[in-house]
């Protein structure tokens, strides 16, 4: 039985977060966690979350054994940028993008 869950609009990148996504699509919940919990990047934290809230919905649909489960699928998609403009020299402005992410993972039992 397949558990989901999603963030959207957080403010990271997408690029820098598919970096830390990869390392921990296909691997057990557990073993996931852990690998989230030592990482130094910033986005580490973000998606040790989201796993957490599909755990906790696997859970709560009466999953048989919550330590089976594994990450079938975790994708990081692009939002929608901020867009800022900070003033430059002779009085122009530069154009500063912040970057949203969108973030969905799928739990499954082995």
């Amino acid at each position: 039985m397949e558990a989901k869950s999603k963030l959207r609009y957080v403010r990271m990148s997408p690029q820098k977060a598919r970096l830390v996504v990869d390392m921990v699509r296909g691997k057990n919940v557990q073993e996931a966690l852990n690998i989230l919990r030592f990482s130094p990047q910033k986005p580490a934290a973000i998606v040790s979350g989201v796993v957490k809230s599909a755990v906790a919905n696997a859970e709560q649909a009466g999953v048989a054994d919550v330590d089976k489960l594994f990450i079938k699928a975790i994708t990081v998609d692009q939002g929608p940028a901020l867009k800022r403009f900070i003033p430059r020299a002779q009085g122009r402005a530069s154009r500063i993008r912040k970057p949203t992410s969108h973030v969905q993972v799928i739990l499954d039992e082995k």
